[in-house]
């Protein structure tokens, strides 16, 4: 029987044709019956993708022979064979979207002006030498943050990676930037342009985690600074990275510790929401609250269906 994973990779390299690059990464991707998300920009590549472990060897084999692209670092994870529903490929102005295109530079060492890497064990280093003054910044978005982060993180309330920018910009981290701030995301790549944007904006001393929290989870499981799950963005929904991980989540009906995300119950919305896996058939009948405001007549009919 095959046995399928999943790799998560990103290269910050100019690209001076991305549609290329797309056409060339679609013709690999379905040589190689790959599923999953690249996306192309002229900063360069973002993917996530699934398929058998041999097949995806040959296209990170092939993908490393592309200018740029031969030093990027590979992570790789158990897939079901079930994880993506299609490949999809395409252009965007940004790899990553603070909508702040015009801030970005690359070169060939990745984004300009970004914060010192940190390898996992360098990160726990700086916080044992450096205590309590260490920030913790997390890079992603509020419902991420839900269900794992690192111990005593800053965690900004965004729905959005667009809404970073304007936290940013409003004043209310000023106090950190005199302080060593560590950003962090799922693979590294939100927090590579994070920590640009925020030594633009006057923050002295900026760290990225090198690999983000995959990188430091395969280090250190559950032994290190990090707590919980951490979200993914396929069908598996979250992993964690040992036997003894607590979830921090809490479910939406019983308060009950989860990491478990269900959809909201209208087939229209992508809200996801929080339920331990006894409660979670409940979510069929349920809308989210944006939805029962717009759309009353949901609950009524799913409820009555039951």
């Amino acid at each position: 029987m095959a046995v399928h994973k999943i790799v998560l990779f990103y290269a910050f390299t100019p690209l001076p044709d991305p549609t290329a690059v797309q056409l060339w990464q679609s013709a690999l991707g379905e040589r190689w019956g790959l599923v999953g998300r690249v996306l192309v920009s002229e900063h360069g590549i973002n993917a996530t993708l699934g398929g058998t472990v041999e097949n995806l060897k040959q296209y990170v084999k092939t993908t490393r022979r592309y200018p740029g692209f031969g030093d990027i670092d590979v992570k790789w994870s158990d897939g079901t064979g079930h994880d993506f529903p299609r490949l999809s490929v395409k252009v965007r102005r940004e790899l990553v979207s603070f909508g702040a295109a015009d801030e970005l530079r690359v070169d060939g060492g990745g984004v300009v002006g970004a914060g010192t890497r940190l390898a996992p064990a360098e990160l726990n280093e700086l916080v044992a030498r450096r205590g309590d003054d260490v920030v913790l910044f997390d890079g992603r978005n509020a419902f991420e943050a839900a269900i794992g982060r690192f111990k005593g993180a800053v965690v900004p309330d965004v729905e959005t990676t667009r809404d970073f920018v304007a936290e940013l910009d409003s004043g209310r981290y000023d106090d950190l930037k005199t302080r060593p701030v560590v950003t962090y995301c799922t693979g590294g790549v939100r927090c590579e342009v994070l920590s640009s944007l925020m030594r633009s904006r006057g923050f002295e001393e900026v760290y990225q985690l090198d690999g983000g929290i995959v990188r430091y989870g395969e280090t250190f499981g559950d032994a290190g600074l990090w707590e919980g799950s951490l979200y993914v963005f396929d069908e598996r929904m979250h992993v964690e990275f040992g036997e003894s991980t607590t979830p921090l989540g809490e479910c939406r009906e019983c308060s009950g510790a989860t990491a478990g995300y269900e959809n909201c119950g209208d087939p229209g919305c992508r809200t996801l929401e929080l339920y331990c896996a006894a409660c979670a058939p409940l979510a069929r009948a349920r809308q989210c609250g944006e939805c029962a405001r717009a759309r009353p007549g949901l609950r009524t009919l799913r409820s009555a269906s039951l």
